[in-house]
């Protein structure tokens, strides 16, 4: 599977509108274990979703493949993508490195992966989740995992300025269960997990959701298993000629999302942000140049 290539989700979600009943079940049923659930027989898939199987054939068929076979073939070509880890993918970018010079082929890359991810993406859903995160009636938890924790802390600090009641939880950290004793119906997770997906961020964010907390979900286009208990989920695109993943684009969407939640309450807002400056005027913490 190429970089630039969707992948089978972006396809469904694509084409959500233009199928069937029938097969808008089966899409659903696909997404809910993406993508090992497409990875048995035709008969157990149309099973599994209480289709028929001519449903599934005919679905597949609207999403591009000629038939049940080479849809399973770039499902298997996915997972591998998935499972990846960096040595394994330094080598497979090495083998057809491009001619052109890395500043240009890495920009190309993010760029696409912009491209891809912002067509994907709900404005409604997006601004939905813009005003769960500004509510400050609900304590907003902001999660990140071994990498992401860097993403979590930049949303937290901004945050922080923006609005109150508000905790950053490592997931990283044996205390994190610590976090969840307050945690009340109505309460916001941020949750970042992207692939690699670490048990620590699943098993939390199954604990929130059973205490009736709000998920909101960063993570690339395989998706999180977290996908499952989030209210929204953002999915993006996250690969690049290199041994790690990119967080451009999630990082994107996380300054979006500042930038549109320190409007929501902007006289508030701005009176935090002065109210900071003055402490930051008393500690001397930053040289002024006048």
């Amino acid at each position: 599977m190429s970089s630039d290539a969707l992948t089978i989700s972006d396809r469904i979600q694509q084409k959500l509108d233009d199928l069937t009943r029938a097969e808008r079940q089966l899409a659903h049923s696909i997404l809910e274990n993406y993508p090992i659930s497409g990875l048995g027989p035709l008969t157990e898939l149309a099973l599994d979703a209480n289709v028929s199987g001519p449903t599934v054939a005919r679905m597949v068929q609207k999403l591009g493949f000629k038939g049940y076979a080479e849809f399973q073939a770039e499902l298997r070509e996915e997972l591998r993508a998935k499972v990846k880890g960096p040595i394994a993918k330094h080598d497979t970018w090495a083998d057809s490195a491009p001619s052109g010079h890395i500043l240009n082929t890495f920009t190309d890359a993010v760029i696409d992966n912009i491209r891809h991810t912002l067509g994907q993406i709900d404005p409604q859903a997006f601004d939905k989740a813009c005003a769960l995160v500004g509510d400050p009636a609900h304590h907003l938890y902001i999660v990140g995992g071994r990498v992401t924790h860097t993403l979590a802390e930049y949303l937290f600090l901004h945050m922080q300025v923006i609005r109150p009641n508000i905790t950053h939880v490592q997931s990283t950290s044996n205390a994190w269960p610590h976090y969840l004793l307050d945690v009340k119906p109505g309460d916001v997770f941020v949750i970042f997990d992207v692939r690699r997906y670490e048990n620590n961020t699943l098993k939390l964010a199954e604990m929130a959701h059973a205490q009736g907390a709000k998920i909101i979900l960063f993570t690339d286009q395989w998706r999180s298993p977290v996908h499952q208990l989030a209210d929204i989920s953002f999915s993006s695109r996250i690969v690049v000629p290199s041994a790690w993943d990119s967080a451009a684009t999630t990082l994107l969407l996380t300054e979006t999302m500042i930038s549109a939640v320190q409007n929501l309450h902007w006289d508030d807002t701005k009176g935090r942000m002065e109210e900071l400056e003055a402490m930051f005027d008393q500690t001397k913490l930053f040289r002024k140049f006048t």
